[in-house]
């Protein structure tokens, strides 16, 4: 049985005469944590609204768990078991947590009524703690709105609910961008415990000191191509920055233009 969880092969996405994302081949390993890096512009996010379902590729091939995908939106990547934080957090302000945790997925009850069903307010909140207690998010009252809630604290929300339902791959796109010191830590924190649990994670992100503390290997994006794969362990922040920059081109990665 392969250990690859997702694989993109030539994946293209162009806005008619953008070329946003060329060639881009990627390989994730299950329970193996990776970051994306790259100046704004560099393709990051483009790639993973082609993983998600967010956007259709132009082309390029894209296998998740074995089998060849074609997301047609971000519900059948999630179905597939993909979960992701945009850094728009997609959060209902006047919603609390478990009506955030299960938006669009709620649980019901007295099912054999047909279409007449009731909303299992119990069993949701029931998962909503174990899933903050697997991740170790700490939310002092679930019942209070997100609206009522600290930047940290929906950003806890928002990665609860995808460390809650994802089995297979969560994609965290900036998740501490916007966030205190405490904040970071804690987000911090959560995806070390995904890490222990062999949860598969892609890391987007800026902060340098954060992803040498987290991932296991850094993919650096420019101009829309990948130009660079690194071990952490055999690379340094200066190494990244030439890659980012382009000081060092990664022809090997480049192909044609």
């Amino acid at each position: 049985m392969s250990d690859i969880i997702l694989q993109t092969e030539g994946l293209t996405k162009h806005y008619g005469g953008v070329h946003a994302l060329n060639d881009a081949d990627f390989t994730l390993k299950k329970g193996e944590h990776v970051a994306i890096m790259g100046d704004n512009g560099a393709g990051k996010s483009t790639f993973v609204r082609q993983i998600t379902g967010v956007e259709q590729r132009t082309s390029g091939k894209i296998t998740f768990d074995g089998n060849e995908v074609h997301f047609s939106g971000p519900i059948d990547a999630r179905e597939a078991g993909i979960e992701t934080v945009f850094q728009t957090l997609a959060l209902a302000d006047d919603l609390d947590v478990p009506d955030n945790l299960f938006l669009g997925r709620e649980k019901t009850k007295l099912n054999w009524l047909g279409p007449f069903r009731f909303l299992d307010y119990k069993a949701m909140r029931r998962e909503t703690i174990e899933g903050l207690e697997r991740t170790g998010v700490k939310i002092p009252n679930i019942r209070n709105t997100i609206a009522n809630m600290s930047g940290g604290q929906r950003q806890c929300v928002a990665i609860a609910r995808t460390a809650t339902f994802a089995s297979k791959l969560t994609i965290m796109d900036e998740p501490t961008a916007a966030l205190g010191v405490q904040e970071t830590a804690q987000v911090e924190n959560i995806i070390r415990t995904l890490k222990e649990q062999g949860e598969p994670l892609i890391l987007v992100s800026h902060n340098m000191r954060q992803v040498f503390d987290l991932v296991d290997r850094i993919i650096v994006f420019r101009r829309g191509r990948i130009v660079a794969n690194l071990n952490k362990e055999d690379t340094d922040g200066n190494d990244v920055v030439s890659y980012i920059t382009g000081a060092k081109t990664g022809a090997e990665y480049e192909g044609a233009a």
